[in-house]
């Protein structure tokens, strides 16, 4: 289904064809070059056309963050899926189900509790899970240390328990807190290193540990090398956002996901444009206030994508979102500048909590052609 930007009702949430290709090809390259398979987080997203792209690019399965994403992609023909938050109990039965039939799902633990649940379960119903043990590098959330007893723990637990221990992974999601280079750089090299020293501690106890899996948007852009790594996943890069924007690994001009939003009035004497996309359809994230230039609620483009990098969303109420000057200044011009019914587009903060917003992408083609691209959301 096609039709022209101009027939669009506001919010929507847009996607640049050229850029999401241009944002898929730059990663893939960079995992090309690196030597290592690259699973692509399809949770920013959730798009299965999204996810045919990467797949395309050369990418070797996803990454999920929730059993309904698995299941999603699984009916659409990916069958080699990690499923990358901790399992617990409740949850087994629908995994055993995926698995049985025929989806290669793998799950994570990070507890001797859970490894002890999966292998309990397993035993009970004639299943042996692929699990892989989440290891903690950077003390941002969940995993266990490299060097503690609980990793080998929980290693002989699974095997010795008839489950598969598949390998290990880790996540360095405090990277989103760096701003350099070099920092990006030592940064990935910690996650690397961290990860790599976990596995050959699993071996050198005698257990199994085939995958090493690593990633985050990015580390997986600034890593100076992968030795010992079999595997990366990154998911924001295929948008891109305002929060890596501001991290370093992009610039504006590459984010992918922008908001379009139909200007509904004006407050010249407060330098105010009020628009229909508040944060209902921006989302309340405000990731850049953390950062070095706090981009509020997004930055304003014209509604053809022309960047307006002294303009922001600089508030949000439900539906109302207020653009402004950055500089605050009141601006009698406005009318004349934004008219009443005149489009712009916003660049977010975080495209995974923006697009959770929504439940399909318009997608605009080089030809200026709109396609509707589903989008799910859930758990």
């Amino acid at each position: 289904m096609t039709a022209p930007l101009s027939t669009l009702d506001t919010p929507a949430a847009l996607l640049d064809e050229r850029k999401v290709a241009a944002n898929i090809a730059r990663m893939q390259a960079r995992m090309n070059a690196l030597g290592v398979a690259f699973r692509p987080h399809v949770k920013t997203a959730k798009c299965v056309e999204v996810a045919r792209l990467q797949r395309a690019a050369g990418a070797q399965g996803i990454t999920v963050s929730t059993l309904k994403e698995a299941q999603a992609f699984f009916g659409a023909g990916f069958d080699d899926i990690l499923y990358a938050v901790s399992i617990i109990g409740s949850r087994l039965p629908q995994v055993q189900a995926l698995r049985e039939q025929g989806c290669g799902l793998k799950i994570t633990v990070d507890s001797l509790e859970a490894a002890q649940a999966v292998a309990a379960y397993g035993q009970a119903h004639g299943h042996s899970f692929d699990v892989l043990i989440e290891v903690d590098t950077d003390g941002h959330r969940a995993g266990v240390l490299p060097h503690s007893a609980a990793l080998l723990e929980i290693g002989q637990a699974l095997h010795t328990g008839g489950a598969q221990l598949a390998g290990v992974m880790t996540h360095a999601g405090a990277s989103y807190n760096l701003y350099t280079e070099s920092e990006l750089v030592a940064f990935a090299e910690q996650e690397r290193s961290g990860c790599v020293t976990a596995a050959q501690r699993l071996r050198e106890a005698g257990l199994p540990c085939a995958i090493v899996s690593v990633g985050s948007t990015p580390t997986a852009l600034s890593a100076a090398h992968l030795q010992g790594v079999t595997e990366v996943r990154a998911g924001v890069y295929v948008f891109q956002d305002l929060v890596m924007a501001g991290v370093g690994v992009c610039t504006p001009e590459d984010i992918a996901l922008s908001v379009l939003g139909t200007v509904i009035g004006h407050q010249p004497d407060k330098g105010w444009v009020l628009i229909d996309a508040g944060w209902m359809a921006l989302s309340r994230d405000r990731g850049t206030q953390a950062q070095p230039v706090d981009r509020k609620y997004g930055l304003v483009c014209a509604e053809d994508g022309t960047a307006l990098p002294e303009w922001i969303v600089s508030a949000a109420n439900q539906e109302h979102g207020i653009v402004s000057r950055v500089d605050g200044a009141a601006d009698a011009s406005l009318r004349e500048r934004f008219p009443l019914g005149s489009r712009l587009r916003v660049l977010p903060n975080h495209a995974c909590a923006t697009g959770a917003q929504f439940d399909s992408y318009h997608l605009v083609k080089e030809d200026g052609s709109v396609q509707v691209w589903p989008r799910f959301g859930g758990w």
